[in-house]
């Protein structure tokens, strides 16, 4: 995957700059300081992920990832854990706190890989889940799934997509949260943010901010947060 750094503080971006050489999936083709410099750039360079710091003078982080091309992945990276609901409002693939954990950035990484893998043999059209009363029908790699209420552990968003993590495997189809969320029965399944459905009985723990499956952490949208913590607790 070809990638920038994007961060105003020349530390960080020799930190996320030697991150990044030493993961061979990833191409840098370009460090920035600052978000206009950025957009210069992507205006003639297609990119697939984007590293990007989130407090930066000028042009937020925040403020930028709306302005990316739909075809580009951002992995938000920032001292400030406060933000990451923030980066599920712009459809983020990942939220990495500084100083970035070598682990943890393996994984953001192998998410993004994972996720254009998926893209790139997705050729469906739109077309709605068909719900039923203890599986739903999804259409995906040219081919319609029958999947369990039980066997899905969570759902996640991105662009025009939603990947539906199973127990034991991924399927990504051509929808939104909102239609995916219609068409699974409220009594199982919980919005946590905007772009994230899980499982209630697959929740291993949660606290305010946010609720863990497994060893994935999904944070707990502050529009959410009253309506999640609630049902978890009954």
């Amino acid at each position: 995957m070809n990638c920038i750094i994007i961060d105003d503080e020349p530390i960080a971006r020799r930190g996320m700059k030697r991150l990044v050489e030493n993961d061979s999936r990833l191409d840098l083709r370009g460090v920035f300081s600052n978000a206009d410099e950025a957009a210069d750039f992507l205006a003639g360079n297609p990119i697939d992920l984007v590293f990007l710091d989130i407090q930066m003078p000028g042009t937020t982080g925040i403020e930028f990832a709306r302005q990316i091309p739909d075809r580009t992945l951002i992995i938000f990276t920032t001292a400030y854990s406060e933000y990451a609901a923030d980066s599920y409002e712009v459809d983020a693939m990942d939220y990495l706190v500084k100083p970035i954990d070598t682990a943890r950035f393996s994984k953001a990484v192998t998410k993004a890989a994972d996720y254009i893998a998926l893209l790139r043999n997705q050729a469906d059209e739109d077309e709605p889940a068909r719900p039923a009363s203890d599986y739903i029908i999804i259409k995906a790699d040219r081919r319609y799934h029958r999947i369990s209420h039980d066997d899905i552990t969570y759902i996640e968003g991105l662009k025009d997509y939603v990947i539906i993590h199973l127990t034991d495997r991924r399927v990504v189809t051509r929808m939104t949260v909102k239609a995916m969320e219609e068409a699974l029965p409220s009594d199982k399944f919980l919005r946590v943010n905007k772009s994230n459905i899980v499982n209630v009985k697959a929740v291993d723990s949660f606290d305010n901010n946010d609720v863990l499956i497994g060893d994935t952490e999904i944070v707990i949208g502050l529009a959410y947060r009253d309506n999640v913590i609630g049902r978890l607790l009954k």
